[in-house]
């Protein structure tokens, strides 16, 4: 399955709503699961973060295409309505 990049910070509110998010989508269907996702802590592995354009996480990207950034007052329903749209595209581009 295809592979995609998330990048977060671990005390970021909005990346632990990515977290649980991708977590549920998994739960609710089993192709969400074959996505091969690559956590990327962006304070932990700068080089590979500033090689993709972003301002806010989490973020997806899919190759150098951002699927998903998130923007400050996001609330949980809209990232995971925002991280799932994201992941049908993987599904429905394989």
């Amino acid at each position: 399955m295809e592979k995609i990049i998330l990048f977060y910070l671990s005390d970021c509110p909005y990346c632990h709503y990515a977290q649980r998010a991708v977590k549920e989508l998994k739960e609710e269907n089993d192709a969400y699961g074959e996505i091969n996702i690559e956590w990327v802590e962006e304070n932990r592995k700068p080089e590979i973060s500033a090689q993709y354009d972003y301002y806010y996480v989490p973020t997806i990207f899919y190759g150098k295409e951002k699927l998903y950034e998130a923007h400050p007052s996001e609330d949980y329903a809209a990232c995971k309505k925002n991280i799932k749209s994201a992941l049908d595209k993987i599904i429905n581009n394989k």
